[in-house]
């Protein structure tokens, strides 16, 4: 049995392993990725703010050393998803069983003049680049705002928000600086009015404009100014953007895609041709777009897999249950627990703390000894 894998995130960093360990050299399983390492999403704000480097958070996928499993570093040009057939700069692979695990790609081309300003920090370039703009800020107006929705990670604005605020008064530059949030949503975390409610206590206490309804518009490099989706102008000396979010390309060109996404069940992830899954964030599922979702995702679809190779059946579903750690700044993080089907639970927060930055450092820490085999902290 064939398993092709396209996309080494969360989603496919965790069906892979499943699968090896259970059926290690018996299944071929090929996982693909254009991109050389993996680094976690909160990866990216510890090295804008200075608590770690870039080399330190990329885990490479050559380290990947698990039975049945090879990984090919190649970006897909194709996909017949009926043939199961899959062309790569790499080649072309077929498969028994394919998983689209691609995420969301950025159009900064989306929201004119943001392109040119190099603003975003969710590309990890990007991200890592912004530790230099950063450090090298003298204080200001800063704005943190969102294109649109959805997008990856929804704690991320807030907490950049928020770790922009600790920053600033770290180097004695708060007083002289204003920090203001834009989001296209009417409270921080939509699922969670507790920790949504506990966001707008911090933004009040530390005096971050909180923005609702609000996206980014326009940018205009030239004059530093932004044109917000309600027709304001806002000047800004520091502008952190999350860009607008689409499918990849290849899936659109494939013909994937309904209303921008990968239509599944979203009980166990397969899309409307038999024997093809797609998880994460290209995945239409009705749950936030953030790594432990799409680990959860590619859970259930492992076992589906599973059961299959074994000529049997699974009753694995999917609950759209997921914890999310959302920092708080002053090295305190809280987090929220949800789940999204079956009692429709709204988001409970427990924190913020610093037991539960411990937390965090050990989620992240044991997805490396589990996808990569050794031992990592995230500082």
């Amino acid at each position: 049995m064939r398993v092709l894998v396209l996309g080494a995130g969360f989603g496919g960093l965790e069906l892979t392993t499943m699968l090896s360990e259970q059926f290690g050299d018996d299944v071929e399983i090929t996982l693909i990725d254009k991109q050389d390492s993996f680094v976690f999403g909160f990866s990216k704000l510890d090295v804008m703010f200075g608590r770690t480097d870039a080399d330190h958070v990329r885990h490479e996928y050559a380290e990947i050393v698990k039975p049945g499993v090879r990984f090919v570093q190649a970006e897909v040009t194709s996909i017949d998803a009926g043939a199961k057939h899959v062309d790569t700069t790499a080649g072309s692979f077929d498969a028994d069983f394919l998983v689209i695990a691609l995420g969301a790609d950025y159009d900064l081309s989306a929201t004119p003049g943001l392109a040119e300003g190099g603003y975003e920090f969710y590309t990890n370039d990007a991200a890592f680049r912004q530790r230099d703009t950063i450090a090298g800020f003298g204080g200001g107006r800063v704005i943190v705002g969102v294109v649109s929705a959805p997008f990856k990670c929804p704690p991320a604005p807030s907490e950049a928000a928020l770790l922009i605020h600790d920053a600033l008064s770290a180097r004695g530059l708060r007083d002289r600086s204003s920090i203001s949030l834009l989001m296209p949503f009417g409270r921080p975390i939509p699922p969670s009015p507790e920790a949504s409610e506990a966001l707008l206590s911090k933004f009040a206490e530390h005096e971050i404009e909180w923005l609702p309804n609000t996206a980014v518009a326009s940018v205009d490099p030239e004059k530093g100014t932004l044109t917000t989706s309600n027709a304001e102008e806002m000047e800004f000396d520091l502008f952190l953007c999350i860009p607008h979010h689409v499918a990849p390309a290849v899936l659109i060109d494939s013909g994937l895609t309904e209303d921008g996404w990968v239509p599944v069940d979203p009980l166990t992830l397969e899309t409307k041709h038999p024997g093809v899954y797609a998880v994460g964030d290209v995945a239409a599922v009705g749950t936030p777009r953030a790594g432990v979702f799409a680990e959860g995702q590619a859970k259930i679809a492992a076992q589906q897999i599973a059961a299959q190779i074994e000529s049997g059946a699974s009753d694995a579903t999917y609950s759209g249950r997921g914890a999310c750690y959302i920092e708080f700044g002053e090295n305190e993080v809280g987090r929220v627990d949800i789940e999204f089907f079956g009692d429709k639970k709204l988001g409970v927060l427990s924190g913020p703390s610093d037991a539960f930055a411990g937390d965090k450092a050990e989620f992240g820490a044991s997805r490396v000894k589990r996808w990569f085999g050794r031992d990592w902290t995230n500082t």
